[in-house]
């Protein structure tokens, strides 16, 4: 994936990154900038715990491209200390009760901020209304309208010079509030997922045989990626064959189930279990193949029916032969998770497990190629999370120390 330097201005502070187009903002504020008090819950724009202020509008960072705000001015919860308005807003939550577990708090605040400057005459109703967008799990919300209330009161009974000022550079449309001179239309920082259907990745794959059809690199998904390899002691050919073969191939994977196959397409579910949550994704997927090569890629869509999370990736894999006898399978997943799930997708660990899938894909692999009438289909098994953490662990460990 290419990537885009952006020049922008965080907390006071200008930095220039390089960041993957389809980057978070949210996300690069977390991962390069170690700004955590960002908070990301729902992923989709709707809980409110990642708002930040981007030339001093507040907007969701999770639904925010990173590279869309290039040359504009970001204020996290972090950068908060010398502004009049977000002083008087922490003495009011901290004396009306209004945080609990605290984690919707930092996006709260933005948007109080933001109701303070831009609705000054604003009763209860209002502030409810406004505070819609942001949802709080814990305090029943009461803490918070009367703290952002209490804020308004004050104000309008001893105005502060300082945020009077703010109120009309705001009103007046005079620039940002916090004195950036970038200034963007703030509908241009919005960009949702669009959902998919599991038609969705027959309209955007090229209709021809598995034969005949190529790998195309236009039409990758782009997402998290994760890379593995694995080497069996056969000849690439035999080993080619058996990756081509859907039903031969999803036997070796476990969860993963092929319920009916024409021509390139498959239908199925894949089933993932981790200690007490489990998800089954059914969907559709095509395999494109490129026998030239020997490389292929497996592109699908599927939904969980509990949690109504989706899943939209393509797996990659190419066999390679590395000696008399012996060959190299490389594979390279890349998945976009939407919904409740979403969450789990950037973790580090879960990334190290899937890297650990593929490697017990490929002992299964060479499993079948040495014994193909005993392949019997496997099943979905619970995981012991604390094992394989442990596991990862002393991987990690070992990798520190020099080890291989």
């Amino acid at each position: 994936m290419s990537m885009k330097t952006i020049q922008i201005q965080v907390n006071g502070q200008s930095t220039s990154k390089q960041v993957a187009p389809r980057t978070h903002l949210g996300d690069f504020l977390r991962d390069q900038l170690q700004l955590t008090g960002t908070h990301l819950g729902c992923e989709h724009g709707v809980c409110g715990a990642c708002t930040v202020l981007v030339d001093g509008a507040p907007v969701r960072s999770c639904i925010t491209y990173a590279v869309a705000c290039d040359g504009q001015a970001i204020t996290t919860i972090e950068g908060y200390d010398q502004d009049p308005v977000m002083r008087r807003l922490r003495e009011a939550f901290s004396a009306h009760h209004a945080l609990q577990c605290g984690y919707c708090t930092p996006g709260m605040l933005a948007t109080a901020r933001d109701i303070v400057l831009r609705l000054p005459e604003a009763d209860e109703a209002r502030v409810r209304i406004e505070l819609a967008g942001n949802i709080c799990r814990c305090t029943g919300y009461m803490g918070i309208v009367a703290a952002i209330i209490s804020v308004l009161r004050d104000l309008s009974q001893q105005p502060d010079a300082d945020i009077t000022a703010l109120r009309g550079q705001q009103q007046a449309h005079q620039g940002p509030v916090l004195g950036s001179s970038a200034s963007a239309d703030a509908a241009q920082r919005f960009e949702g997922f669009r959902a998919q259907n599991d038609d969705d990745v027959s309209s955007r794959l090229p209709a021809e045989t598995p034969e005949s059809s190529a790998v195309a690199a236009d039409t990758k998904t782009v997402g998290t990626k994760v890379e593995g390899s694995f080497e069996v002691a056969f000849d690439a050919d035999e080993v080619w064959v058996l990756m081509t073969d859907l039903r031969r191939v999803a036997g070796c994977l476990p969860g993963a189930k092929v319920d009916a196959m024409t021509g390139p397409e498959v239908t199925g579910s894949v089933s993932v279990k981790f200690g007490p949550m489990s998800a089954s994704f059914k969907g559709r997927a095509l395999l494109e193949v490129d026998a030239q090569q020997r490389q292929a890629v497996l592109r699908g869509s599927g939904q969980d029916a509990l949690s109504q999370s989706r899943a939209t990736g393509d797996v990659l894999y190419r066999v390679l032969s590395v000696g008399q006898s012996r060959s190299k399978v490389t594979v390279e997943l890349t998945y976009v998770l939407q919904g409740p799930l979403a969450q789990f997708s950037r973790s580090g660990l879960v990334q190290e497990f899937v890297r650990r899938m593929i490697a017990d894909f490929g002992r299964n692999v060479a499993g079948v190629l040495q014994d193909p009438a005993g392949q019997q289909a496997s099943v979905s098994t619970a995981i012991n999370p604390l094992a394989v953490f442990a596991s990862i662990l002393w991987s990690r460990i070992k990798r520190l120390f020099g080890g291989q």
